[in-house]
C-alpha cells in the first residue's frame, strides 16, 4: 500500500494567514487577519452570517486571491506551490459544491483520487482501499451505482465528505459540513471527523454555525465578527455569555455539558428576558 501523507507533529502550525486581506472584488471581507491552524486539532471558526468564516476558509484553501499577506501551508507560501501539491496536502469541501450531471456516487468519490496519481493511470488496489474506506465511513458504500442528482440533501452532503475523504490529505478544510443533515447524521459526521483526528492526526478546519456542536467537538474556538478574530483558544475559554453578545449581538446562558463539561449555549429571546435578567 502506498504510504499515506505525512503528518507534522502535534502543537505545530499546519497553516498560517499572515495579515491577510481577501475579499471579492475592491470589498475586502477580511483585512489584515493573522491566525495560525494547530496541526492534529480541530478548529472551528465561528460567527454571524457574513462576518469573514467561508472567505478564511477559502483564502487558506487558495480559492479566493489575496490583495495583501500571505498565507504559508507547511512553512511553504501556498501560492508558490503546484495545484497538484496542494491538492495532495490538503482536502476542501466548500459550502454549496456541484457535482457533474449524471454522475454516480462511485465516479464522485473516485475523483478524490485524482492528486495521486498520473494522468490515464488505472486505479490500484491503494485508491480502492482508500475510497472503501471513505464510503464506509460515511455510510455511502450502497449508494455507489446511483447518480449523485437523485440523492437526498443529506445523502450528497455525505458523499462530498466521502470525496474529502478519499483525497487522503493531511489537512481538512470543511465549510459547514453538516449542512442539510438531520440532527442524527449531523452527530455522525461530527463523531466521523473527531474520529479521524484522533487515529490519524488529520487536522481539521470547519466553518459551524452551531456553537454547541463546535463546543463538543473542536479544541479551538475562533469567534469572528465583521472580518476580525474577536477571541481565540479552547471552547471553555472562548464560548462565555460575554463573547456570544459580543459576537452575535445574543443574550445567553452558558452552562457545563453534563457529560463532558464543554459549554452549552442557551439563547434568551427578548420573549425570555425580564427586567430583573
Amino acid at each position: 500500500m502506498e504510504d499515506r501523507p505525512a503528518t507534522d507533529a502535534p502543537g505545530s502550525r499546519v497553516l498560517q494567514a499572515r495579515a491577510v486581506s481577501a475579499g471579492y472584488g475592491d470589498a475586502h471581507v477580511i483585512d489584515e487577519l493573522s491566525l495560525s491552524v494547530a496541526t492534529g486539532r480541530i478548529t472551528a471558526l465561528v460567527g454571524p452570517n457574513a462576518c469573514g468564516k467561508s472567505t478564511l476558509l477559502k483564502t487558506f484553501a487558495r480559492l479566493l486571491p489575496l490583495a495583501a499577506g500571505s498565507v504559508l501551508l507547511n512553512g511553504d507560501d501556498i501560492h508558490t506551490l503546484r495545484t497538484r501539491e496542494v491538492a495532495r496536502r490538503l482536502g476542501i469541501l466548500p459550502q454549496t459544491p456541484v457535482a457533474p450531471e449524471s454522475i454516480t456516487v462511485g465516479d464522485l468519490v473516485w475523483r478524490g483520487r485524482h492528486p495521486h496519481r498520473r494522468f490515464g493511470q488505472r486505479p490500484t488496489e491503494a485508491d480502492d482501499l482508500v475510497i472503501a474506506e471513505a464510503l464506509t465511513a460515511t455510510g455511502t458504500e450502497d449508494l455507489v451505482d446511483r447518480p449523485v442528482d437523485e440523492l437526498s440533501g443529506g445523502q450528497r452532503q455525505r458523499v462530498w465528505i466521502a470525496l474529502a475523504l478519499a483525497q487522503d490529505t493531511p489537512v481538512l478544510l470543511l465549510d459547514e459540513p453538516t449542512t442539510y443533515l438531520d440532527i442524527a447524521h449531523q452527530i455522525e459526521v461530527m463523531d466521523l471527523l473527531a474520529d479521524l483526528n484522533e487515529s490519524t492526526g488529520k487536522t481539521i478546519l470547519l466553518v459551524s454555525h452551531d456553537l454547541n456542536q463546535a463546543a463538543l467537538y473542536a479544541h479551538t474556538i475562533v469567534a469572528m465578527r465583521d472580518g476580525r478574530i474577536v477571541r481565540q483558544g479552547p471552547p471553555e475559554e472562548v464560548l462565555d455569555v460575554r463573547t456570544v453578545a459580543e459576537v452575535f449581538g445574543l443574550d445567553c446562558v452558558v452552562v457545563p455539558h453534563p457529560r463532558t463539561d464543554r459549554p452549552q449555549i442557551f439563547p434568551l429571546g427578548r420573549r425570555h428576558l425580564t427586567e430583573e435578567n
